[in-house]
């Protein structure tokens, strides 16, 4: 599956026990979830791409003056 350009998986490994992987830039990132339903263990991992998206942009941005 494919979340703001990064590619994730999820995958069930007991009953309401998922485990997800995704990879930004050289960074990999791995976990798992308890969740009932693959809808709610897709999102999870979705919003996690998300604050770790965020923190690579903010990192970016730290070094840069627009003032001269």
């Amino acid at each position: 599956m494919i979340h703001r350009g990064v590619e994730f998986s999820v995958t069930q490994l007991v009953a309401g026990v998922w485990r997800w992987r995704f990879q930004i830039g050289d960074r990999i990132f791995t976990g798992r979830t308890e969740a009932k339903l693959d809808l709610l263990a897709i999102r999870r991992v979705q919003l996690r791409i998300d604050r770790e998206l965020n923190k690579v942009g903010r990192g970016r941005t730290r070094g840069r003056s627009d003032c001269d």
